[in-house]
């Protein structure tokens, strides 16, 4: 055809990103619109796991192939977003040795690759296991970047051609005439929208077709043209440990349910996690109960993990879709294969198709297919790239190099950065200035958050999802406001504060129910150095002190909240 399609991709998550990619790689014209940062929703709040396969081997194998496939993929084409720790799924002396010989069986039959280890050989690779671990599988599970890597999908998108806008909610479709031409959406004003995108009203966006990737959200969107999309969102809860207790993907080897693994990821270990169903992808409980019950029944396996130091913890939800008349009442049954719902074949209402369901891992993949049928709609012959080109920084480079003389860091501190940056790491390290490091914890120099600020703006929360700047122990209580007064040379006062406010509130989110032991003391000593150091609370000379008594009790373990949700509670800007 003469004119080349414009396609709109609602949702800026894995799959989302990936189709954005996939399309402008082929020459359409695609804007993505998200009504947050990248990875808003469910990719931002998974447990990092690239998974083998071996989880659905038994119950889901079609999905259990899809994972394997698309493991092998990304190990390629995203090298510096994985870490391929490997994985074990261990049986303890109660779990069932028919489900074990099952996994074996249902791995070797999905062709992922399993080795049966001794559980001497188990500790050998993992020393803090339980000493009455009996046996276990080995499989190739890694941990995955999902910040890292969805904002490579959406580099590339943007080299070829895309249109990114985040924090900008779709408010309606538009339909004309009995068939879907565009989107209405409102644009955000806040820091995100100050470098990059249109910042701030309402646009309509004409489009020749609509692609719905908004996962949990879709039947949101659907309702917004009285198209009925059934997705099922499921809660899952996850808890961030202070360090790697683990190297290796730890899966309890028994039928799914809660707590039945530990993800290594970075410089720390994801607990996880429970399935529940929700009615709202946003309006969920937390519950302190499912983090104590995270912890405990994962002591079973790492005994250390019931004294470690607890973080934050965090919550999910997972798009699950159900096909008509299936039924079941039990999430943790429900395929996670993906569908596409062409909503002129299933609702005689021509130019959107929704995607649902799915893993991450497989994202990649669903973004072929959807590409694949969009192309179809306009008689394209246009062939998938996507499995082949890297992604943006994961082109040859070496994380083993040594940076300590070429960039003047400390050697540890120049892997971590070219763990992160890959093959951009020679771009983005040298710089005539000072790079001194802004986050001990994590290992962020300066250099790497100005680039993450010349890609997002004023945006904190943005840099922090490139860099992984203010994630590690201290939670931003000693580098977010070093992250702020980066901003200084491009922003004025009212913004920079503006965007600490944010990351700070977003910081805290997680930390509610964590405070307990050095946890409750980090956070009485962030409060200490926000609130009083950096007078971002209350002024003590008007007579209002603050009260650091509320923070001796804390939270104990074993359940009842003492004052310290309250103290933080009544806190301020960002603490």
């Amino acid at each position: 055809m003469g004119q080349t399609p414009h396609i709109a991709v609602i949702g800026g998550g894995s799959t989302g990103a990936g189709i954005a990619r996939d399309l402008a790689m082929r020459g359409l014209d695609v804007t993505l619109v998200e009504q947050g940062n990248l990875t808003h929703g469910t990719t931002g709040r998974m447990h990092g796991l690239l998974h083998s396969g071996g989880r659905y081997a038994v119950s889901d194998q079609a999905s259990a192939r899809e994972c394997i496939e698309e493991n092998r993929v990304l190990r390629d084409i995203a090298s510096h977003c994985v870490e391929m720790t490997g994985g074990l799924f261990v049986k303890r002396p109660e779990d069932s040795e028919e489900y074990f010989e099952e996994k074996l069986e249902g791995c070797r039959e999905c062709d992922i690759p399993a080795e049966v280890v001794t559980g001497e050989e188990a500790r050998q690779m993992e020393p803090h296991l339980a000493k009455d671990i009996d046996k276990a599988i080995s499989v190739p599970d890694g941990a995955i970047d999902p910040f890292r890597l969805v904002v490579a999908n959406a580099a590339s998108a943007q080299e070829h051609g895309a249109r990114i806008e985040t924090h900008s909610k779709v408010t309606d479709l538009l339909v004309e005439r009995g068939e879907i031409v565009g989107i209405e959406v409102e644009h955000g004003s806040g820091p995100g929208k100050r470098v990059h995108g249109t910042a701030g009203g309402t646009e309509e966006i004409r489009a020749d077709y609509v692609v719905n990737a908004t996962g949990a959200w879709a039947g949101r969107i659907g309702d917004m043209a009285d198209l009925d999309i059934e997705v099922r969102p499921s809660k899952g809860v996850m808890t961030i440990m202070n360090i790697r207790q683990v190297d290796t993907v730890i899966n309890r080897c028994r039928p799914k349910g809660d707590a039945d693994i530990v993800v290594p990821h970075e410089t720390t270990a994801i607990l996880g996690t429970t399935d529940e169903e929700v009615e709202d992808p946003e309006d969920y409980p937390e519950e302190q109960w499912e983090v104590d019950m995270m912890i405990d029944t994962l002591s079973e396996l790492i005994p250390m993990l019931q004294e470690a130091r607890t973080i934050r913890s965090f919550w999910g939800v997972r798009p699950l879709y159900e096909p008509p008349g299936v039924g079941s009442t039990d999430p943790t049954d429900i395929t996670r294969d993906f569908f596409l719902l062409d909503h002129e074949e299933r609702d005689d209402l021509p130019g959107m198709t929704s995607i649902v369901g799915g893993k991450f891992t497989t994202y990649r993949m669903m973004g072929e297919q959807i590409s694949d049928h969009v192309c179809g709609k306009f008689g394209i012959d246009a062939d998938c790239r996507t499995a082949d080109v890297p992604l943006p920084g994961s082109e040859d480079f070496s994380v083993l190099r040594d940076y300590m003389d070429e960039f003047g860091l400390r050697s540890p501190i120049g892997r971590r950065s070219v763990e992160r940056l890959g093959s951009r790491a020679d771009e983005v390290l040298k710089t005539d200035g000072p790079n001194p490091t802004v986050c001990e914890c994590e290992g962020v120099t300066r250099a790497e958050i100005h680039d993450a600020i010349e890609g997002s703006g004023s945006d904190l929360n943005a840099v922090r999802i490139r860099t992984r700047a203010s994630m590690g122990n201290c939670q931003g209580g000693f580098c977010s406001h070093r992250m702020a007064s980066e901003l200084h040379a491009e922003y004025d006062e009212a913004v920079v504060r503006e965007a600490w406010d944010e990351l700070l509130q977003e910081r805290w989110k997680g930390q509610r129910h964590a405070l307990w032991g050095e946890q409750l003391s980090q956070a009485a000593l962030n409060y200490a150095l926000h609130a009083t150091t950096q007078n971002r609370d209350r002024d003590p000379a008007d007579g209002d002190p603050v009260d650091f008594s509320a923070f001796d009790a804390g939270r104990s373990r074993a359940g009842g909240v003492a004052d310290a949700d309250v103290a933080a509670d009544g806190g301020t800007d960002g603490d």
